[in-house]
């Protein structure tokens, strides 16, 4: 399963090896994808160490990850849940927004959720968290479950692509035009 299992995905552990597999995407030549910094004010700043000590955010983030894969627009959010139980509130409805328009546009929009407990990543679609977010507004459960996951979703690391998720891309591709 690559290096990841000596630590296990805890706090950055994730985006790292996500940054780590995009980078090797783009040297590969199969997609460009790039991190979206979180933009913030600084309030103070340690004048010895011209670091920032105190800031706030500007705005709200969208999504974590945005890019072309193959001529197809993608966003994504990295998203870690250490029990079997992923709360909704980790989500925030601007991202929500976000993502619909961008799939509206013709993009494909999904999050990448790591089971620390389980050391496992699964691809979720916009579609799959719509339909627990909708459940969730219409007073149902305020999360979902490891069980109401596909599990051919499932994310599995491949050579120097830590988080390999264009697999999962592709049978997401493949199933919305089927549909």
């Amino acid at each position: 399963m690559g290096t990841w299992h000596t630590r296990g995905l805890r706090g950055s552990g994730l985006e790292d090896l996500i940054n780590h597999t995009n980078e090797s995407y783009r040297e590969k030549g199969l997609a460009l994808i790039q991190k979206i910094p979180t933009p913030i004010t600084p309030i103070e700043i340690d004048k010895g160490s011209h670091q920032i000590t105190l800031a706030y955010f500007n705005q709200k983030s969208t999504v974590d990850y945005i890019g072309v894969v193959q001529g197809i627009p993608v966003c994504f959010d990295a998203k870690e849940c250490r029990t079997d139980t992923f709360p909704l509130h980790n989500i925030h409805p601007h991202q929500m927004a976000f993502m619909q328009e961008f799939e509206q546009q013709g993009g494909v929009a999904f999050f990448i959720v790591s089971y620390t407990g389980r050391n496992e990543v699964y691809y979720v679609s916009y579609d799959d968290i719509a339909v627990f977010w909708k459940r969730m507004e219409e007073g149902g459960r305020k999360s979902f479950t490891y069980e109401e996951l596909d599990h051919d979703f499932r994310i599995r690391s491949h050579r120097d692509m830590y988080i390999h998720y264009l697999e999962a891309l592709q049978r997401d591709l493949e199933r919305k035009e089927s549909d």
